[in-house]
């Protein structure tokens, strides 16, 4: 996983908002398609590709930002 700490933490926050965000309206795709999850209406391959594409990055920026925290608070307990 080094290589997602290799990519700029800004360009990732704004690659991930443009992505997960995408379009506004009427309503964010990724917020339809988790709806649609907990409805239990996601069921045709489309939507859950579409699912899968709007969250890939906001999922890596959560996933770059817990180990950046893991990481910091291991050096700052070594100090």
């Amino acid at each position: 996983m080094s290589w997602l700490d290799k990519i700029p933490l800004l360009a990732l926050v704004i690659a991930a908002l443009a992505l997960g965000l995408a379009p506004l309206s009427p309503e964010p795709h990724l917020w339809e398609k988790i709806k649609m999850l907990v409805n239990g209406t996601l069921i045709q391959p489309i939507d859950i590709f579409d699912l899968l594409m709007h969250a890939s990055l906001p999922l890596l920026l959560v996933i770059r930002l817990i180990r950046q925290a893991l990481s910091g608070k291991k050096s700052g307990q070594s100090a």
